[in-house]
Order: structure tokens, then sequence, then C-alpha cells
């Protein structure tokens, strides 16, 4: 009976796990790492002398990104695959290791790895993650800032469209900072809320005024400001990577500068990062 030959002897794989690393190359018996940093450097050295060139890894969590990083520095073809379709894979032997199994597959050319982005485009993924938790953290924030309100029996949130806008949170702070007149409270507001919703803003900002739930309203309004701060910070960090994805400025045109025709590069890199950031947030939600 024919065997399948083996396409790549140089092929390896990585059982990732959150302590160990079970590594096989072309089938063969594993060697197991550790998976603190110092060992991961280890597993690079170790297959730059077996002669590896290119390995496979299921997608584990997160476990496997910091070996995936580690690895694609250092030059090798990198493969990552779903764990399912490789255990559907009939003809492994009962004793076989998961590593080794992946290593055969890998070896004999049949495993197909899925799409990783580069490494610019996960760091901004990363970023675009974080921030999207930032959200949802200040979204829970409002809906505290919320409850505490109903606790009061003031409706105001009821009444304006955000309770977070401009007019919002000026009412907010000066409740917080001891005012209670509702006509005063209204004056804070913007002029169309004054003029069309006068007479319902005065009633929603009758309340009970409990100390406790004023306590809770200031607290979740302290939290909702720190969850902005981290926004602006993820902001910045988001926009140096896209400058970067953006490349350098083109040469200028001297025609056209002498001209007053030219635009400038600001405005062009503008652009460039706004169609940058959208393209990227379709990469991060898989669309």
């Amino acid at each position: 009976m024919k065997t399948l030959p083996i396409i790549n002897p140089n092929a390896a794989a990585i059982d990732v796990g959150s302590e160990q690393l079970h590594v096989s190359i072309a089938g063969d018996e594993p060697v197991v790492f550790g998976t603190f940093t110092k060992e991961v450097y280890r597993l690079r050295d170790y297959f730059k002398a077996q002669g590896v060139t290119t390995v496979a890894m299921e997608a584990t969590g997160v476990y496997w990104l910091y070996a995936y990083t580690v690895l694609e520095a250092a030059g090798l073809e990198l493969v990552v695959v779903n764990g399912r379709h490789v255990r559907n894979l009939p003809g492994r032997k009962t004793d076989m290791a998961d590593c080794q199994w992946l290593a055969t597959l890998h070896a004999h050319g049949l495993l197909r790895g899925g799409f990783v982005p580069p490494a610019a485009i996960r760091r901004l993924q990363d970023y675009q993650r974080l921030r999207a938790d930032h959200i949802v953290g200040a979204a829970s924030q409002v809906q505290k800032m919320q409850q505490a309100m109903e606790r009061m029996n003031i409706k105001f949130h009821d009444v304006i469209s955000d309770l977070v806008s401009v007019s919002g949170l000026k009412v907010i702070r000066a409740i917080l900072a001891g005012q209670r007149d509702p006509e005063a409270l209204l004056g804070l507001c913007d002029a169309q809320i004054q003029k069309k919703k006068r007479d319902r803003v005065v009633e929603s900002l009758q309340g009970t005024w409990a100390a406790e739930h004023l306590f809770g309203l200031g607290q979740a309004l302290a939290a909702w400001e720190f969850y902005q701060k981290l926004l602006a910070e993820c902001d910045q960090q988001i926009e140096a990577v896209l400058i970067k994805l953006a490349g350098p400025p083109p040469p200028q045109d001297p025609i056209r500068a002498a001209a007053g025709g030219a635009r400038s590069w600001a405005k062009i890199r503008r652009r460039s990062i706004n169609c940058t950031s959208c393209w990227s947030a379709c990469v991060a939600a898989g669309t």
C-alpha cells in the first residue's frame, strides 16, 4: 500500500497550551517547551537549529498569539488552522499526540491556514478592541447615572435625548455641586431645549435629592469621565498606527504649489486616516 509522500520534512507543529507548548517536526516524537518568554525564544532557536521552515498551530484562545509573534519575527512561515477541521480528518493513530498529528498533516501538505492579518493591523485591532471595551464600560456608567436619578424621581434623562450631552453634563455637574432650583438648572441647557421643552424640563428636575443617590450619581459620572480619558488615549494610539499605515507624505509638486493649487499634506493624511480607519474597523469586525 502506497503512503502519501512527505512534501516538506521541515514542517513542524505546535500544540499550544496555557502552560506548555508541545512541538513535533514532521510527526516525530514531541518535544515540550514552557510558555515563559525565555522558553518561547528557546523554541524559536530550536526550530532554526532543526532547519524548520514552516510551523502549524491551532488558534486556541489567545495563547497562540505570543508564539506566533516571536516565530513570525524569526521569518518562519506560520499556518494557523481550525482545530475542529484537523480533528475531523481520518487516519490518526490512537497513540499519536496532537502536535504529531498536526505536524504529520502539515508535512504532507494537508493543512490550509486561516487568514491572519499583518502585525500592524493586529496592533490596530488590539487598540480597537480595547476602545470598544471602554465604550461598553462608559455606557454602563450612563445607565448607573440614570438609575441614580430615577431613585430620586428625577426624570431629566427622559426629557432630553442624551444624558451625557453638553446640556446633560452641565445639569448633572450643577446638581452635584448643590444646585436644586429647576429654573437655574434649565438655564444651563441649550437654547433649543429651553425653548421647546421648558415646562417638561422644569418638572423633571424636581426630585427627592437623597444623599446616597447623589453619591451614586457622582461616582457614575466620575467613572464615565475616566472612560472618556481612556478613549482619548486609545484614539491617540490608533491615530499613530494609522499615520504609519498611511505612509510618508507625497513629494510636493513645485508647479502646483507655486500656483496655489496644491492641497496640504495634513488634509491628504487626514482623509487617508479616515479611509484606513473604516477599513481596519471592518477587518476587526470580521466583515
